[in-house]
């Protein structure tokens, strides 16, 4: 009989335990959650104190059939999950379904190493049913809100539809910093800023420092400084101190890998749990700041090897947040002497960003000197002011620089300024007021959102992947980037004591993986914030949380706390449910009159998206409704009438070719030009409204040479078999099925056979298969569609989406 069985929630780390681990021990996963609330409404009985349902679920029952085997043949059985809420709460619903008692050893650890592990052997406990309510207590209630709150958003806005308890507030943030960019109005106001010609073709820049707000000032402050002389008045040095920041929690990760290394949420995350679940580094889901005894001393050791003793400070960081949650340890290397681990380079540049913040929180301040020099202007009662840095100790910045989302143009550090001398007199060379315009709050980006998230008390390190995710699958919210537009500006110019006026071009308002909200979102949230204010409110939301807290703190029962939650939210479903017709939703608005048909022209909210129509449904008129979707970056609650307009002139059958239309028209991935079933992206260059005939054939002349020069070889006998060059190299493709060639054959795959190539494919395995029928059946389902849109080229997408209703309504009459 095997001594020993630990049970963990990762095959990975199962596998790296293994090896601290003697011949006594077996190492299984459990390959995450083994249980959930049963699905429908049964799975929580409200009326008896909230008692929930749990089944194993489909895809783990035989992983349960198999740990079950092994616990009969086990000594001692360890649960090894997560040391958070979460992994509690993995080890009780595996308690629970391999029937083990309520003693079974449960032992955490919050990084993989052997000193970690045997430790965390020698130091059991029993499994924290705190822990465990606190999780449950918020999946009851997320499951609570959720199935009652999108019955509801089904009835009064549109099917499909969901809501959550903590995205919905998300989503709040998202739609109102975007009311808030497309309602700002910029300001102008003129920066002055000269630049003085020195010894040795050396230059001083200098600013004015205040701005001017009318063009009229800042022409009059030109004109006086006309035939000025520059004198530098002071010359100010200060010592200054910059310190290193606490080393990375959960969100703090989140937001510099998404500012230095360009990552998403979802993506750093996953690649921390490789790294941790590897030994690489500390438990990645932490709210804390705090660095262990043993963590410091191994960073003060390879400081001082590394650089120097004069560049140790030890540090100790508290956690300022009330809130904090498994406050145990900051993100770390678990061995600082390794600065490079992972199995790939995403994995290295993480790990590398965690070793650097991590080393420099116990390093020394890096002392900076800054100088700044008044310069008097003759004819003026104001002075110019340049500004210099010089670092005269690197410490902890000669291994790593934060970097802020918002850092801005005057916010960057200066060079050192050249040699100066009290009563110095300056030559200027040209003197500037350039035009400038205020800016509005950024959109959020993932990194971004996650900080206000945190500072507002919502969510906790488990979550906010998950958050930013879910909001971003159910269609709420968007990535995407938005092109910037072109804005004129005034620059005006002193030199030689002549003022010169220039009107320049800028492009503003360019936005790059940055969060939108969908037509849908605004709609719903609107509705939401209207009838249930309390479940959309910040403050409201940060409170659960905190409840969450003091469950998992065994201060609060966990059924009393959903009992005062649900009373009042309930009543409020049951009020709306009621009271609230779905007319009262507002979904569309009246743009204008169409001057062709004289019909009104509605923006609205439809069964599959946002659209503009003209006309309504009359079953007295022969004439139907015209609908058109809406473009990129269009929303239903700014497009004015003459944008909806052009809408309608899309698609666009442009002229033949080859006896078959051409037609340009937008769809999901951008605008193009659809030829005989096949779609040519038109890119950024064209606009489909104005894509002449030439240079349509052009770009569809241009596909069909970049796709020949792919074709290695083909087969007559078999048209649907062809070897292909394609980015990764060369590759078979027999119909919807691409298979790998194997690397024997790779040097020469002009020579392989149909017969190989055939038998290769059938030696792929079944699933890719299946996608590859899939994927056949699909677009065997849609050429008909494809058939029917282009011999009516004018008829648009939403038209078809709208249309489907109609026969129905036809029925009822």
């Amino acid at each position: 009989m095997q001594k020993n069985l630990v049970i963990v929630e990762s095959p990975a780390k199962a596998k790296t335990i293994e090896k601290y681990l003697g011949a006594d021990f077996t190492v299984k996963s459990s390959f995450g959650h083994v249980r959930d609330l049963t699905k429908g409404n049964n799975a929580i009985d409200v009326k008896n104190n909230f008692k929930p349902t749990y089944i194993v679920t489909d895809d783990k029952k035989k992983v349960i059939d198999e740990l079950k085997s092994l616990v009969k043949n086990v000594e001692t059985v360890w649960l090894a999950t997560d040391d958070d809420r979460e992994g509690e709460a993995i080890s009780w619903h595996l308690k629970e379904a391999l029937g083990l008692k309520d003693n079974t050893k449960r032992i955490v650890f919050r990084e993989i190493t052997k000193t970690a592990i045997v430790k965390a052997i020698q130091n059991p406990r029993t499994i924290d049913v705190d822990l465990v309510n606190a999780q449950q207590a918020r999946r009851i209630l997320d499951r609570l809100v959720g199935f009652e709150l999108s019955p509801i958003l089904w009835k009064k806005i549109q099917s499909g539809l969901s809501a959550g308890r903590v995205q919905s507030v998300a989503v709040r943030l998202v739609v109102e910093r975007e009311r808030e960019v497309e309602k700002f109005n910029p300001v102008p106001t003129f920066r002055v800023s000269a630049l003085f010609d020195l010894e040795n073709g050396k230059q001083l820049e200098a600013v004015l420092a205040r701005k001017i707000e009318l063009e009229k000032d800042a022409l009059d402050f030109l004109e006086k400084c006309k035939s000025a002389i520059f004198t530098i008045k002071n010359l100010e040095k200060k010592p200054r101190k910059k310190s290193p920041s606490p080393p990375f929690t959960t969100s703090t990760l989140q937001q510099q890998a998404s500012l230095k290394l360009r990552f998403s949420v979802a993506q750093t995350m996953t690649l921390a749990q490789k790294l941790y679940e590897a030994g690489h580094i500390s438990y990645m889901r932490t709210d804390s700041v705090n660095l262990s005894e043993e963590a410091i001393n191994s960073a003060v050791a390879e400081i001082t090897k590394s650089f120097g003793q004069n560049y140790v400070e030890v540090r100790k960081y508290k956690t300022h947040s009330d809130s904090a949650q498994e406050a145990h340890e900051a993100i770390r290397p678990t061995n600082f002497a390794v600065r490079q681990a992972g199995n790939d380079d995403n994995e290295k540049r993480l790990y590398e960003l965690i070793w650097q913040r991590a080393i420099a929180s116990q390093m020394a301040d890096a002392l900076i000197e800054k100088t700044t020099a008044t310069i008097d202007i003759s004819s003026q009662t104001e002075d110019l002011i340049a500004t210099g840095e010089v670092i005269r100790f690197e410490g902890f910045l000669k291994v790593y620089i934060d970097v802020s989302a918002d850092e801005s143009e005057e916010d960057e550090n200066k060079g050192m300024l050249p040699p100066l001398n009290i009563g110095q007199v300056l030559n200027l060379n040209q003197m500037n007021a350039v035009e400038r315009f205020s800016r509005p709050l950024p959109r959020y980006a993932e990194a971004s959102l996650v900080k206000k998230l945190e500072e507002l008390g919502i969510g906790r390190p488990s979550t906010y992947a998950p958050i930013i995710s879910t909001i971003q699958q159910r269609g709420y919210v968007i990535k995407d980037q938005r092109e910037g537009k072109e804005r004129k500006y005034k620059k005006l110019t002193l030199q030689n004591n002549l003022i010169g006026s220039k009107i320049l071009t800028e492009i503003v308002g360019a936005e790059k993986a940055k969060l939108f909200p969908t037509d849908v979102a605004m709609v719903v949230n609107d509705f939401l914030v209207k009838y249930f204010e309390t479940i959309m409110d910040y403050q409201f939301t940060a409170k659960v949380e905190t409840q969450f807290d003091q469950i998992a703190n065994g201060k609060t029962q966990w059924q009393k706390m959903l009992s005062t939650f649900y009373a009042d939210f309930h009543d409020k479903v049951e009020a709306t449910q009621t009271q609230v017709e779905r007319s009262e939703v507002k979904s569309s608005r009246v743009l204008g009159i169409d001057p062709k048909s004289g019909k009104e022209v509605i923006a609205r909210l439809g069964r599959y998206g946002a659209l503009v129509q003209i006309g309504i449904t009359d079953e007295n008129s022969p004439e139907k409704p015209k609908f058109a979707s809406l473009q990129k970056g269009q929303f239903l609650e700014t497009i004015s009438l003459s944008e909806a307009l052009e809408l309608f002139k899309l698609p666009r059958e442009i002229a033949l070719y080859e006896n078959e239309p051409m037609v340009a028209a937008i769809g999901r991935f951008g605008a193009y030009v659809r030829h005989k079933g096949i779609f040519y992206s038109l890119g950024k260059e064209h606009d489909p409204i104005s894509v002449s005939e030439t240079e349509a054939v052009q770009i569809i002349e241009a596909k069909r040479n970049l796709d020949a020069n792919k074709l290695i070889k083909d087969f007559t006998e078999n048209p649907d078999v062809k070897i292909l060059n394609g980015r990764w190299g060369a590759y078979i493709a027999v119909g919807t099925l691409n298979v790998k060639i194997p690397k024997e054959l790779r040097e020469n795959p002009a020579e392989i056979s149909l017969e190989k190539c055939l038998e290769l494919a059938a030696a792929m395995p079944e699933g890719k298969k299946k996608q590859a029928e899939a994927k056949t059946k699909k677009q065997a389902a849609s050429k008909p569609k494809a058939k029917t849109t282009t011999k009516k080229a004018s008829k648009p997408k939403a038209e078809k989406a709208e249309s489907k209703a109609k026969p129905k309504a036809t029925k009822k009459k």
